[in-house]
């Protein structure tokens, strides 16, 4: 029986640290390191040479890699193991969005703080959404460091202790600090909840129906905190918030039992323990070998990245630019209903909230869409249809179906809501427009994750930053704007800011694969792919030598 160190070699000179190369360097996965551990005894006792290859053994630099059917990789995990984790993927972004819309229509928090200045009441949640735009600059990046899993309990474990600091806020200043703070730990779930995903499953397919339910979710939370404040706040102020954090406390609970789902990570434990176990065996995970630089200077470089691919990455800049718009028109009208519905249909507080629901509505028919597409995509790929293998057709389509659905919605809620129509049909409205928010985000955000992959948490804390700045910003336009313009023309602005962005989509199936072509990231992400090919090979070589 051959050793270790010659199968990690495979013919190879003996591989430092100093001088790494992954297209080089001698692989070995952990069964065959327990297994030859296992026979170091039997070594130990055999014949000269035999003892000259066991140290050969134990003095070999080798990378520690999954094998095929290893079930402590995520992509071979149980379905149920996987389902699990991505509803509660789907708990935490649900908590997040609630968040992200709980003060609106709490006309009882503006009375116990004694706000009066209109644009001092749209505060809570704009500070909220920068602190969705300052967190994944910080947790999207250190998700690719050190694992999903420490990240995504401990800024939970801190959501849920400001949740509380929210319930008991003392004055006005101290409740909106609290507020960015909350933000800030949200973020989390936006900008990681993807990359996670991603980690689970290697189909495109399963990949994308997750990230679909991922983000119906995202749409079913802010709908839902107005719905929850109208009907909560006229108790107490603090109601709605204390609903949240006893919504926090129970998903504490399930995000205990996160385990860890970034793969590199797994790797890196592994290779410790056995260093650990065994100190003169030396294997390494690769992103060890790859962590070359100090604390300060990754962090340099990983805070770095969602910028650099923000104003490097063309697929990114459009992306975040278009989603930012639609994400502010949201928040916009979070604004705007009060004052459309009350003004002209006389609305309480809990009717008002219920106003929203048709944009969940259109959020479950926007599912039912993809599902449909899916299925669609799934039979042109069993037959080989050429424009299945692109990677743009897979998923753009359905946002450039989503783009003039958002439009028609705009249009449709401004110039229906008038005294002499029925307040149901502005309501309707929502439909249009929830179909078109949520297949934009299914289709943009899941091209984001294909595109980049292992880079995706970076993406999409790009795609973050933008639309949660812009819809910070933007809504404390709305009442100056619906006061200026009025609301037909308020509405329609809008739809024609959005109806403008609809090209993107339609430029990025004739050029992505022209624009991935000359990505930086694209580049250096098949080049990893074919490493790590290149390594598995190696090792599934060596094992039948073996």
């Amino acid at each position: 029986m051959e050793d270790l160190g010659k199968m990690g070699q495979d013919g190879q000179n003996q591989a430092s640290h100093a001088d790494y190369s992954p297209q080089t360097l001698p692989t070995v996965t952990q069964e065959d390191v327990e297994n030859h551990l296992l026979l170091k005894p039997i070594l130990e006792v055999q014949a000269t040479e035999d003892k000259a290859s066991a140290g050969d053994l134990l003095q070999t630099r080798t990378v520690l890699v999954f094998s095929k059917d290893d079930l402590g990789n995520p992509y071979n995990w149980s379905h149920l193991k996987k389902s699990t984790i991505v509803l509660l993927g789907i708990t935490t972004v649900l908590n997040s969005t609630i968040g992200s819309s709980l003060p609106s229509d709490n006309v009882a928090l503006y009375e116990h703080f004694n706000v009066t200045d209109m644009e001092q009441r749209v505060l809570p949640n704009s500070i909220y959404l920068v602190g969705y735009m300052l967190g994944p600059l910080l947790f999207a990046p250190l998700s690719e460091r050190y694992g999903r899993q420490i990240i995504l309990q401990s800024t939970f474990a801190g959501f849920t202790v400001f949740t509380l600091a929210t319930c008991l806020a003392p004055n006005w200043p101290a409740f909106n600090i609290f507020r960015l703070i909350i933000g800030t730990f949200a973020s989390t779930p936006i900008s990681v909840i993807g990359g996670l995903y991603a980690d689970l499953y290697s189909s495109a397919v399963s990949r994308g129906r997750a990230m679909a339910l991922f983000m119906a979710a995202t749409s079913f939370g802010p709908v839902c905190g107005p719905i929850v404040s109208g009907y909560l706040s006229p108790y107490r102020w603090n109601w709605p918030f204390w609903f949240a954090l006893i919504f926090a406390g129970l998903s504490c609970v399930m995000m205990a039992f996160l385990p860890e789902t970034f793969g590199p990570t797994i790797l890196k434990r592994r290779a410790q323990e056995i260093r650990k176990k065994h100190p003169s065996v030396d294997i390494h995970a690769l992103a060890e070998l790859e962590m070359t630089t100090t604390f300060i200077e990754d962090m340099k470089v990983t805070l770095a990245r969602p910028f650099r691919m923000f104003f490097r990455e063309a697929i990114v800049l459009f992306s975040c630019l278009y989603l930012a718009l639609v994400y502010a028109v949201f928040y916009i009208f979070l604004q705007a209903y009060p004052l459309i519905f009350p003004p002209i249909y006389g609305f309480s507080l809990g009717q008002e909230g219920l106003a929203f629901v048709p944009i969940a509505i259109g959020a479950c028919i926007a599912c039912c869409i993809y599902l449909c597409w899916d299925a669609y995509l799934r039979a042109a790929k069993a037959r080989d249809a050429p424009w299945s293998r692109q990677e743009e057709y897979r998923r753009l389509p359905l946002a450039c179906i989503g783009g003039p659905f958002f439009s028609i919605g705009c249009f449709w809620i401004g110039w229906t809501a008038q005294a002499n129509i029925h307040w149901i049909v502005p309501v309707l409205g929502g439909i249009p427009w929830g179909i078109g928010y949520l297949l934009l985000f299914m289709s943009m955000l899941n091209y984001l994750v294909d595109s980049y992959e292992i880079y995706s948490a970076s993406a999409l804390a790009a795609s973050t930053c933008a639309r949660s700045l812009l819809g910070a910003v933007l809504p404390f336009a709305t009442t100056p704007m619906y006061n200026t313009l009025g609301v037909a023309w308020s509405c329609s602005l809008v739809g024609f800011l959005s109806l403008a962005m609809c090209i993107v989509p339609f430029a990025f199936i004739k050029y992505g694969d022209r624009i991935r072509a000359s990505s930086k990231f694209c580049q250096e992400l098949a080049e990893k792919k074919r490493d790590v090919e290149a390594r598995e090979g190696r090792t599934s070589a060596q094992q039948e030598k073996v």
